[in-house]
C-alpha cells in the first residue's frame, strides 16, 4: 500500500493504492474506492518533462485511463456530480418523491456550496453517497426513478 499526495487545480487529493493487478488497480481516493483501468505498455516510454510541465498547467487535463467508482451500475437515471468536492448535506431519502428543480444535496466545492437539485420527477431509488463524503466529478450520487 503506498500513499501520494496530489494537488490539482489547487485542490488536495489523497490517493492510497491498495492493488495493483494486471490490467486494474484498487486505489482510494480522499476516502473513496475506486477500480482503475491500467493500459498495457507497448514499449517503455521515457516521460518528457516539457510535456508534463504542459499537462500541468492545463486547465482541463483529460483523462485516458477508465476510472469508475465500485457501485452498482445505474445508467441514465443516476445523477452526477458536476464538480469534485464534499458532500456538506443530504436533504431527501431513500423513497422520496421529488419533483424538477428541488433542492436534494449541498456540495462544497472550491470553498463555495453548491445545491444539486433534481433534474427530474421522480423517486429516490438510491443515495450513493454519505454527509463528508468526497466526490469527483462526474460520480453518482443519486438515483431517480420513474
Amino acid at each position: 500500500m503506498k500513499e501520494y499526495k496530489y494537488r490539482i487545480n489547487g485542490s488536495l487529493y489523497s490517493v492510497v493504492v491498495n492493488n495493483v493487478g494486471d490490467d486494474t488497480a484498487e486505489v482510494e481516493v480522499n476516502g473513496t474506492p475506486y477500480t482503475v483501468g491500467i493500459e498495457k505498455k507497448t514499449k517503455k516510454q521515457v516521460p518528457s518533462p516539457f510535456k508534463k510541465a504542459a499537462q500541468a498547467g492545463s486547465p482541463n487535463p483529460e483523462v485516458n485511463s477508465p476510472v469508475s467508482k465500485q457501485s452498482s451500475p445505474s445508467g441514465a437515471n443516476s445523477l452526477k456530480s458536476p464538480l469534485p468536492g464534499i458532500i456538506l448535506d443530504i436533504t431527501c431519502n431513500v423513497g422520496d418523491r421529488v419533483k424538477k428543480g428541488q433542492k436534494l444535496l449541498i456540495l462544497e466545492a472550491m470553498k463555495m456550496e453548491n445545491n444539486i437539485i433534481a433534474d427530474r420527477d421522480g423517486m429516490i431509488q438510491e443515495i450513493k453517497i454519505r454527509k463528508g463524503d468526497s466526490v469527483l466529478e462526474g460520480s453518482e450520487l443519486i438515483v431517480i426513478v420513474g
